[in-house]
């Protein structure tokens, strides 16, 4: 069968009295970089800025400090300066979410990690945004079941000693494969 859908969800003939139903789960592809300091992580994410359509999700994951917000403020930048526009782009560590408007294409930013149970992320419009705008999530494991499935993974984390920080990505391989060709340098993980 020539199925590419990975939300089908199917059961197996012999399982089929247990009730057991089993998920299809498309191909999942991981680039791991070395970042080696703040103005790295900023040209990183000018690179892939101009890759992302409306519908993608880019959940961004790591400790305190690890870079979250610079590379999404970075990305953001990268767009708005295509279209031609300067604009401030603060943490939305207390606003929780930021908009912007560049090129006909809405971003939103949101840090949520003031958020204490995922009913609140629900209350911030974020199901929407998910389909309609770029979205970049800094602590996305406040979103609980909201999480989108198709989401690109961005893990930062910091090395203890230095500037350097690890970047690996992860998603679908066929969904986010122009972005993974934009990383071509990276090393796969």
């Amino acid at each position: 069968i020539g199925v590419s859908d990975p939300r089908l969800t199917f059961r197996l003939a012999g399982d089929r009295a247990a009730g057991k139903s089993f998920r299809m789960t498309a191909p999942k592809r991981t680039i791991t970089l070395r970042l080696a300091d703040a103005d790295v992580t900023a040209r990183l994410a000018s690179r892939i800025a101009p890759v992302l359509r409306p519908g993608d999700v880019i959940l961004l994951n790591g400790p305190i400090g690890a870079g979250k917000t610079h590379f999404a403020r970075s990305l953001i930048q990268a767009r708005l300066a295509t279209a031609g526009r300067m604009e401030d782009v603060p943490s939305p560590t207390f606003t929780l979410i930021q908009t912007y408007e560049a090129g006909g294409v809405e971003l939103w930013h949101a840090d949520l990690y003031r958020l204490t149970n995922p009913e609140e992320a629900a209350e911030l419009g974020l199901e929407d945004a998910f389909t309609q705008a770029i979205c970049l999530i800094e602590w996305p494991d406040r979103l609980g079941a909201l999480r989108p499935t198709q989401a690109l993974e961005l893990t930062l984390t910091p090395d203890a000693a230095s500037e350097l920080r690890q970047a690996r990505f992860s998603g679908d391989a066929a969904r986010w494969e122009a972005l993974f060709a934009c990383l071509d340098g990276g090393q796969d993980g």
